[in-house]
Parts: C-alpha cells; sequence; structure tokens
C-alpha cells in the first residue's frame, strides 16, 4: 500500500506524512525532496510552477512510488498533487496507491504559512495553489480536515482507508 499525503502548502503533508509512517511501521519520503534546485529557486521567488515545471517532478515520485511497489513495501509520500492528472501520473494503474486530502480553508492555511519558518515556498503563492487545486472526489481520496489535532487527522485518515480494504 501506498499513501499520499496531499494538499495545498500549509496543510500539513510532512507531519502528517511522518506520523502515518510511523504507525503503519514503514517508510516516509517528502514529495518535496524530489523539486529541482530551479523549481525550488521559483517558488522561493513566488513564481508559481507551471506543468512543464511539474511534469519531471512527479514522474520521479511515480519512480520512487514503483521502487516501492516493485520491493512490496508499504510508504507513505507527500505531495501536493493538486490536479487529478498529476494524481494520475502518481497513482498509474495501481489500486494499492491512495491519497490523502488534507482539506484546509484560505484562513487556516494562510495563518499556518505566516508562522512557518525554513521553507523555500513562499506563502504568496497560497491562492495560486488554491486556484489550481481540484479538489479530489470520494473515488480517488480520503477527505480529512486539517483543523483537527494532528493524532486525530492521522486516526481519521487510517479510518477511512481501512475502510476502503487497503489497508
Amino acid at each position: 500500500m501506498i499513501l499520499i499525503a496531499m494538499g495545498v502548502s500549509g496543510a500539513g503533508k510532512t507531519r502528517i506524512g511522518e506520523l502515518l509512517a510511523e504507525r503503519l511501521g514503514c517508510a516516509f519520503t517528502d514529495g518535496d525532496a524530489f523539486h529541482s534546485d530551479a523549481n525550488k529557486e521559483k517558488m522561493h521567488r513566488g513564481i508559481p510552477l507551471t506543468d512543464d515545471d511539474r511534469w519531471p517532478w512527479l514522474k520521479t515520485i511515480r519512480a520512487a512510488i514503483e521502487e516501492k511497489q516493485r520491493n512490496h513495501e508499504t510508504a507513505v509520500f507527500t505531495c501536493s498533487s493538486l490536479k487529478r492528472s498529476y494524481r494520475d501520473v502518481l497513482r498509474g494503474t495501481d489500486r494499492d496507491v491512495c491519497f490523502v486530502y488534507l482539506k484546509g480553508t484560505f484562513d487556516v492555511l494562510k495563518e499556518r504559512l505566516a508562522t512557518r519558518t525554513g521553507h523555500f515556498f513562499d506563502p504568496s503563492l497560497l491562492r495560486s495553489q488554491l486556484d489550481t487545486l481540484e479538489e479530489p472526489g470520494s473515488d480517488e481520496a480520503v477527505v480529512v480536515s486539517i483543523e483537527l489535532t494532528p493524532e486525530q487527522i492521522v486516526d481519521d485518515a487510517l479510518r477511512q482507508v481501512k475502510a476502503r480494504n487497503l489497508a
């Protein structure tokens, strides 16, 4: 099983991904680690990424997912996965890839980004990410509110994943 914690910047993907991996006793990989230096520089300067910027990044994450699958490993990844077409690349034709959509309001996300330090993402890009976001349907993801505590988010996500017979 592969879980991908998804959502816009500030949703808590890294923290929740780490907790999910800890709970499942598996590897965790932050999708941001696969961004090129050029992508990171663009985001740092407040320039939104284009699809052309994202495709190589998504394909690299997909390759890492396939490696975990070849080794029959459960793993947790993070990736904003803003569009269905991006999720299609990450999922491929695999039934064991499940997205955990960390859903939050603009105000909550903006507040979180305002207090975050040490990240390359310019908070001014939040609106661009939300405008790009194609929220996943129930056929694609389990949905969890980011207004819960991290532990409640993980509990809710895993309960929903289990109900889908993936865990």
